[in-house]
């Protein structure tokens, strides 16, 4: 089967899904003939993820929220007028997305939460199966409890996240836990799919905090707690493409550019994690054992950290209050469980795929969902 992957570029969960995905289905005999990703002006493409995919990769315009002044949390307002401005440039980036569904000859489209793959099968009706994955996909589940935040906050979310399902045959919602199938919906809840490398890590206990924050804005409330507790190692990973690979601020903080076999060596090694709560990394840090404190920077991360939370990984704050989390990893316990569950992801998510494999579609398993 000929498989082509339209990957969401911000941050660093999707790209590591797509690139755990294109590891399953190779070894398991199809084909992963291109990997299109959304970039952004604010963003680059990490070597990390143009070093380990194999397929060609293409890169087009792309929708994505824009940090506040001071690079925190997404500034909505903002980025919704900015995206408006940018409207002719995604057209061309759907009409881009059709000719490269027509060109490579898929016979399956992977969309991982690109808002235009959503739009292209929307205006265009490509014969193309396309599944959708993505942890998002969980938050429209009947049996998923969202936080009490905004409800206009959550409806946009659920806007945007239906939006990108658009003509989508199947949705597979990466999920902490299992839960039934929403046939309504079409929705299977499958595990995360971590890599090889997270699989095959050691955890071990390490003396340092370790963390990961998608906007460096936060580094300001690193530093301050540094200020205050000195003794304590910190060690955290930015998109800061602008600093050197590693800034060391002195002998217990320093701040690395994400390189993904450096990250994931070093949260084996950690006390605990700090994160934006990117779904990906908590994951991981759940898989390794890791307590983790979580700082949502926008309303889809304070889902994944309310969900995290029921599932005992951690703690939510509003900043990187690092006392909090040190005081909850003298009562963390791991959730065992959730490792089981992670082992049988392969299993299950290529046995979702392959129901459409060509052979398997031959009277065009296709559909349009009804937009809601």
């Amino acid at each position: 089967m000929k498989v082509l992957f339209i990957v969401q570029g911000e941050g660093r969960g999707h790209l590591t899904q797509a690139m755990s995905m294109e590891k399953l289905l190779r070894s398991n005999g199809h084909e992963v003939v291109e990997v299109l990703v959304g970039k952004s002006e604010s963003r680059r493409l990490p070597g990390f993820f143009t070093r380990n995919i194999q397929a060609p990769i293409r890169q087009f315009t792309s929708p994505n929220f824009l940090p506040t002044h001071a690079n925190k949390r997404a500034n909505l307002t903002k980025s919704v007028l900015y995206n408006l401005m940018k409207l002719p440039e995604y057209a061309e980036s759907i009409c881009f997305i059709h000719h490269r569904i027509q060109e490579t000859e898929a016979d399956l489209v992977l969309n991982f939460y690109e808002l235009l793959t959503g739009l292209t099968y929307f205006f265009f009706r490509p014969s193309v199966p396309q599944i959708c994955i993505g942890h998002q996909y969980l938050f429209l589940h009947p049996q998923f409890k969202l936080p009490k935040k905004n409800k206009g906050s959550l409806f946009m979310l659920n806007f945007f996240t239906r939006l990108t399902a658009l003509g989508a045959s199947q949705k597979l919602a990466l999920s902490f836990r299992a839960m039934l199938q929403d046939k309504h919906q079409h929705i299977s809840v499958v595990p995360p799919l971590l890599r090889q490398d997270v699989l095959q890590q050691e955890s071990k206990p390490g003396n340092y905090i370790h963390g990961y924050m998608l906007n460096a804005g936060f580094s300001e409330n690193i530093l301050q707690w540094h200020q205050k507790h000195p003794e304590v190692p910190l060690r955290f990973f930015w998109d800061h493409w602008e600093e050197e690979p590693v800034k060391k601020i002195d002998d217990t903080l320093s701040f690395y550019q994400l390189d993904d076999t450096e990250f994931l060596r070093q949260m084996a090694g950690c006390k605990a994690y700090a994160s934006t709560a990117g779904f990906e990394s908590v994951c991981e840090a759940m898989y390794l054992g890791k307590p983790i404190l979580m700082v949502p920077a926008h309303i889809e991360q304070e889902c994944n950290a309310f969900d995290a939370q029921q599932n005992g990984a951690g703690i939510i704050d509003r900043n990187f209050n690092l006392s909090n989390l040190l005081r909850f990893s003298q009562s963390y316990k791991p959730n065992r469980p959730f490792t089981q569950w992670v082992r049988s992801a392969e299993y299950i998510i290529l046995n979702e795929i392959e129901r459409f494999a060509p052979q398997n579609n031959l009277h065009g398993m296709y559909m349009v969902e009804e937009f809601v």
